[in-house]
């Protein structure tokens, strides 16, 4: 089976190279000021029906065109209007770079988003796209938006709370999710307190969140995938920003390394000092230890250099460093390290309709969790991945393949409830290969592909498949579905309610049978999904969705919880579903932006000795988003977040007991010996928590000085009526610890 897939995928490659009909125009489009490439803006030819959009990285390709002589135009909203001339001959490819110019007469209403555009040319079922404009709507702490705060709006996704940033997306666990960072993996894109990510707002070009239902492209995970691409750096110039604020600083310089304008760089360094300052603020400990602040610490990393060719073929070279630490004293102390060294390509061949896009990285992650009286917990994964993809176009259609390797070793030590020992020690590899097609008609646009993944424990051929119809100008409906597998599980304990420590183990060679005593006939975690929707224009300000959604994981490996002993079966086979409903209304115009989302959900999971709902099953969640700008030149802004969301399952204590563990043998006095407290646990999960809400506002002013010199001030206050969320609850003291209160912050930041 597999080499007749790479038979087809060589046969489609070499096909593609000899065949051209026609002219092809192909080319990038990129902001005149900063040499960025400039997405979903609009290419087509005067006086004719030919164009097509430019994709994430800025390129168009125009293809079946009868040789002639034509006016090229790109249009785009808030730039002006640019076009060229241009000739083709038969059978010519022609590669056409251009620059488009911000227009300096803003427009008053929004006519088409670039959203909008993605909306009508791709199915796009279950997925989201986030750009810096949206990141910036969000309210944000001391002046700097971060895209943790974005994802927690985005419909389907559940956050634990103000602490712990594990991301739950439409009833997957955190390592259900892949991250990736310009092709390359990453294991922990949130920092313990859940209000900052890893990566840097203003290096980021685009996100693209699929929660599901996503093409055959993707693969290696059964719940969702983040693909986040940084932007290249300035090539016209040297600039930068430097921010600081109640809680933190960065610095962010770019520029290019030639006067020719053909490779440039972009840095970026964070930091923050939140458990220094925030002892200033809270003259009280905020938990059950001494310190008077937070008790979180990071520091992120990031570095690119790009070089570009004429004909807009690059290289893209980066590297990263994130730490994060949370030390409470003489409670426990958890840290985890990445880094990351990685390059990308894109190769346009002078004399072939298809481009050639490719990627090698390296990274490791390590975590570790030492608590008072109890034995270090430590996790680690290390390894590359490395990709080449191949797109044809053709007028109404294009077709993608590719294949992706991923080799990686895991070292893990952990102890379940009963201070049970569980490591591994393992060296993995996964190979895979796809193929996705996507035509494109006047009412339909049809995604079938076809994936296949190679792991060292089996084989798992994935069909996809998605469709969208476009009933009339307004309405739209969609329809995702497929099969998904990974390798990889986490260790986290479905006890807690929040989990810092959450280790990374590769899917083991022995597991239980079924429970009718027959052996699994795959040993690969496996999900089936299963999504529809509508998206309806309501006029040009309002946009309407909503997607029913469902999630059939008919194959998980989880951690034996009931473990007592080394004769126990370390790993249990599950089974679960996720389903729900999401709606999202955007209302948008030149002053105004609002975002409202309501999701409904359940999510069970079954072990075979019991149905239960895991910890981050919220049956209820709504977000509220704000956005205003204000002031004669529109320099004031004010943007205010809302977040309802019913309470998370946890399992509640049924009494205590005394613990004598017998450590002298036969000779231990059981009479008189003090034993350790003992908890007896009730039924799992079966209690929920309370209501979580919390409300976010902020308030900021910009002052130009000149085209490329600005400065920004924000007020900001998180939790600003000081609800009392709980975090976690102490057993033993039998006490209640709250989340984050009230926090206010203001921030400076200066662009030039």
């Amino acid at each position: 089976m597999m080499k007749k897939f790479f038979f087809f995928l060589l046969i489609t490659f070499f096909s593609t190279i000899s065949y051209s009909q026609n002219a092809t125009i192909r080319g990038f489009v990129y902001d005149k000021s900063t040499g960025e490439p400039i997405m979903f803006c609009n290419v087509f030819l005067q006086g004719t029906t030919i164009g097509a959009p430019t994709d994430v990285n800025g390129m168009y390709n125009i293809s079946k065109v009868a040789a002639g002589e034509y006016n090229l135009v790109v249009t785009y909203l808030g730039y002006d209007t640019t076009q060229v001339k241009i000739i083709l001959n038969d059978n010519q490819i022609l590669t056409k770079n251009l620059e488009i110019q911000e227009s300096s007469i803003k427009l008053n209403e929004v006519k088409i988003s670039a959203e909008r555009e993605a909306m009508r040319t791709e199915v796009n079922a279950a997925a989201i796209k986030i750009t810096k404009k949206e990141l910036e709507m969000v309210p944000t702490i001391g002046g700097d938006p971060d895209l943790a705060q974005y994802i927690q709006i985005i419909p389907g996704v559940v956050f634990t709370g103000d602490q712990g940033g594990q991301l739950y997306i439409r009833g997957g666990s955190p390592i259900q999710n892949k991250v990736l960072l310009d092709g390359m993996i990453i294991y922990s894109p949130f920092h313990s307190i859940g209000l900052f990510s890893v990566f840097d707002t203003d290096i980021i070009r685009n996100t693209d969140v699929f929660t599901g239902g996503f093409n055959a492209e993707y693969g290696g995970r059964i719940s969702s995938i983040m693909d986040i691409k940084t932007k290249d750096g300035n090539k016209k110039r040297f600039g930068g920003k430097i921010t600081s604020n109640t809680f933190g600083s960065k610095l962010l310089l770019e520029g290019p390394l030639s006067k020719n304008q053909k490779s440039s760089f972009v840095f970026s360094g964070k930091t923050s000092y939140l458990d220094k300052t925030s002892e200033l603020i809270y003259q009280e400990p905020l938990f059950d230890f001494d310190n008077k602040g937070l008790p979180y610490s990071y520091t992120d990393l990031y570095t690119k250099l790009s070089l570009h060719g004429s004909n807009g073929s690059k290289l893209n070279l980066f590297g990263f460093n994130f730490q994060d630490l949370v030390d409470y004293e003489n409670i426990s102390k958890l840290k985890w390290t990445s880094n990351g060294i990685g390059s990308e390509f894109i190769l346009i061949p002078g004399s072939s309709p298809v481009l050639i896009e490719g990627n090698f990285a390296y990274s490791s992650y390590k975590i570790s969790l030492d608590e008072e009286a109890s034995p270090i917990r430590e996790s680690g994964i290390s390894g590359f991945n490395m990709g080449f993809d191949f797109s044809y176009f053709k007028p109404k259609s294009k077709i993608k393949y590719g294949f992706d390797v991923h080799g990686y070793s895991t070292d893990f030590l952990t102890y379940n409830s009963v201070n049970t020992p569980i490591t591994q020690n393992e060296n993995t590899s996964e190979f895979s290969a796809y193929v996705n097609y996507q035509y494109t008609s006047t009412r339909l646009i049809v995604e079938p592909g076809f994936r296949i993944q190679k792991y060292t424990l089996g084989l798992s051929p994935e069909p996809r498949l998605g469709l969208k119809y476009i009933v009339n100008e307004k309405l739209r409906t969609k329809i995702a579905s497929g099969f998904y597998s990974q390798n990889i599980l986490s260790t986290s304990s479905d006890r807690d309610v929040v989990n810092l420590f959450s280790g990374i183990i590769s899917s083991p060679e022995e597991i239980p049978t079924q429970p009718n005593g027959e052996d699994y006939t795959s040993k690969i975690q496996k999900a089936k999904h299963l999504i529809a929707g509508i998206e309806y224009d309501v006029n040009n300000k309002i946009d309407f969705q909503v997607e029913a959604y469902i999630k059939d994981f008919n194959q998980l490996t989880n951690i034996n919880r009931n473990m007592t002993s080394n004769s126990d079966e370390t790993f249990i086979i599950e089974t679960g579903t996720a389903r729900g409903i999401d709606v999202l209304t955007k209302y948008n115009t030149k002053k105004l932006y609002v975002w409202l989302v309501y999701s409904l959900g359940e999510v069970i999971r079954d072990d075979g000795f019991r149905e239960y709902s895991p910890h981050f099953d919220r049956r209820h969640n709504v977000n509220f988003v704000t956005s205003y700008k204000f002031g004669k030149k529109q320099d004031w802004k004010f943007d205010a977040r809302w977040n309802l969301g019913s309470g998370f399952p946890f399992t509640q204590t049924q009494g205590f007991y005394e613990n004598i563990t017998f450590s002298n043998g036969i000779n231990t006095d059981y009479t008189s010996s003090n034993g350790e407290l003992g908890i007896q646990y009730a039924e799992l999960n079966q209690g929920r928590l309370p209501y979580y809400h919390r409300l976010d506002l902020s308030i900021s002013k910009d002052f130009r000085f000149n085209n490329n010199t600005d400065l920004n001030i924000t007020g900001s206050v998180t939790n600003a009526y000081n609800r009392e969320n709980i975090f976690y609850f102490n057993r033993v003291k039998y006490e209640r610890v709250n989340q984050l209160p009230l926090m206010p912050s203001i921030g400076i930041s200066l662009s030039f």
